[in-house]
């Protein structure tokens, strides 16, 4: 009688909610957390059930399932675009993120770890702050209203992060395929390589434009880079006054590789891609052509839809759950998952994607203007 009372209270959420239980494929973006939780929980072999999970049971799946190419017609569209669902599973990240990450600084201050089991749940963690931190940041972050874009920002803190969205949406949005976009992956540049470029030259970019970016009438808060440099700060202290000096060193390690990965994922985004350039020196304008698109199935729901990029550059106030297909759009030869596992080996790498980029670029980008 209970088991039936809360399915009928759920089946009536539902409704009320205007959804479809096929909607309900985006809990699975909740799948590493728990994982994680596991991990942390459980200690010993399960201390690396995130990144086997991630970076091996993920691949696999991907590799025996079809993709979708699929686009919702325009009625569907609306109601999803309109239904607070799909917001609030982003918003509960919040709980989920920082949860997970004073949980593990509480165990590493508990317990005696071993190397290879605090290692396996430093990769874990860093992986959640990377996938349900700055990925739904990244989402938060194109929205317009004020409680989106400061929850994006304290979701970016963890991983060290907070100036993403200022360079993401006035920076990397305007200059992708462009040799002066940092995030943009060159042809014949390593993952390694491009680490370095991309996080140090977006930091960089993001207090240049954050000078020309009014954040605050007073004179001090005029650059929201300061107000991003004292919540880090902020978030520091806290951690080392709880925590100490070992908790910092800790959540710095998996901070680092939080926004590691993201800019893994910036590379196999644009990896190669150019945008033609005109007579005038002007660039064309950013279209669906210019990102890699993924319609693989599992890394689509995993990440709120990220993987449909090539829409996401189109359109970049899109919601997620609203991202569209273009038959148009380079695609990936494999989810995000299993990309980023390949690009880790940079001769594998290059065999499977140059030949690709080659040929999209000689169709798009060398014509004259």
């Amino acid at each position: 009688m209970l088991f039936q009372g809360v399915l009928f209270i759920f089946t009536r959420e539902i409704i009320l909610l205007n959804m479809q239980f096929s909607d309900l494929k985006y809990f699975t973006a909740y799948l590493l957390p728990v994982c994680a939780f596991i991990g942390l929980s459980t200690h010993g072999i399960w201390s690396w059930l995130t990144p086997v999970v991630t970076f091996g049971i993920i691949p696999i799946i991907e590799l025996f399932t079809s993709g979708s190419a699929e686009n919702l017609d325009e009625e569907e569209a609306k109601t999803k675009e309109a239904n607070p669902f799909f917001d609030a599973l982003l918003y509960a990240n919040l709980v989920v993120v920082y949860g997970i990450l004073l949980f593990a600084l509480y165990q590493f201050n508990q317990i005696d770890f071993a190397l290879w089991e605090l290692v396996g749940l430093l990769f874990s963690v860093g992986i959640i702050l990377g996938s349900n931190g700055i990925n739904v940041a990244h989402e938060l972050g194109h929205r317009n209203n004020l409680w989106a874009k400061w929850s994006a920002k304290l979701l970016l803190i963890p991983s060290f992060y907070s100036h993403f969205t200022i360079e993401h949406n006035y920076g990397h949005h305007s200059q992708v395929a462009t040799p002066d976009d940092p995030a943009t992956a060159r042809y014949n540049q390593s993952l390694y390589h491009f680490w370095f470029q991309s996080a140090y030259g977006q930091y960089i970019n993001a207090w240049k434009l954050a000078s020309k970016i009014p954040f605050s009438s007073t004179k001090f808060f005029s650059n929201e880079m300061y107000i991003n440099t004292i919540l880090q700060l902020i978030f520091s202290m806290g951690v080392l006054l709880i925590f100490g000096w070992k908790g910092l060193l800790f959540a710095l390690i998996m901070g680092v590789i939080g926004f590691l990965l993201l800019e893994t994922i910036n590379y196999i985004e644009h990896y190669g891609l150019m945008r033609a350039q005109r007579k005038s020196g002007r660039y064309v304008p950013v279209k669906e052509i210019h990102s890699w698109n993924s319609n693989h199935k599992l890394g689509r729901i995993l990440l709120y839809e990220l993987t449909r990029h090539s829409d996401h550059h189109y359109r970049a106030q899109k919601k997620y759950q609203i991202l569209e297909n273009h038959d148009t759009s380079p695609q990936l030869p494999y989810g995000y998952p299993t990309s980023m596992l390949i690009a880790a080996f940079p001769y594998l790498w290059f065999k499977l994607m140059n030949k690709k980029v080659n040929e999209w670029n000689q169709k798009n980008v060398e014509k004259v203007f």
